[in-house]
């Protein structure tokens, strides 16, 4: 009984994690980069509210990487979102059967558990416009939120997604 325990609770708190990737130009001299801009016409995919709360995560973030934000900028940053709602097939068998003689049988039922799970799918993209718009670093998150989590929650949760996804810059 203690080891399913323990694998449950290691399901639960392995399965809520913030999966990123990260992609780069290989040539790329990330020192030269100082000053950083967004796209004006960003299409984030998230809400007006959300969005300005990320931008400040990744503004605060930057500025501790000692980059600024500039009207002239070295590169311009643009983010995109999607949202998923997985569905949730994870369940527990409970079945009971006997026989005896000839005669067998079983019952089996199938409990669900949790519900569905949202997931959020986030993109940054680093862009030289100086150099034809050109690609140079690339962040895909995808981890889990509430979708009804208060203001205070949303700043939390966009603060420390910003963490994990700036951990891979500049590229070692």
């Amino acid at each position: 009984m203690k080891a399913f325990r323990f694998i449950l609770v290691a399901l639960l708190f392995t399965s809520c994690g913030t999966i990123v990737n990260y992609d780069y130009e290989k040539s790329t001299d990330f020192n030269r980069y100082k000053t950083y801009n967004y796209f004006d016409d960003m299409q984030t995919g998230l809400s007006q509210l959300d969005t300005k709360r990320l931008i400040r995560a990744i503004d605060a973030k930057l500025a501790t990487m000692g980059l600024t934000r500039s009207d002239n900028p070295d590169f311009f940053i643009d983010i995109q979102s999607q949202d998923i709602q997985n569905r949730n097939n994870s369940n527990i068998g409970v079945g009971a059967g006997g026989t005896g003689g000839n005669v067998g049988g079983g019952v089996s039922v199938g409990i669900p558990l949790g519900g569905n799970q949202h997931t959020r799918e986030l993109l940054i993209d680093f862009v030289d416009k100086k150099q034809n718009e050109r690609l140079f670093w690339q962040a895909v998150s995808e981890s889990t939120y509430r979708p009804n989590a208060s203001p205070e929650k949303r700043e939390e949760a966009f603060v420390r997604l910003v963490e994990k996804i700036f951990a891979g810059y500049p590229p070692k």
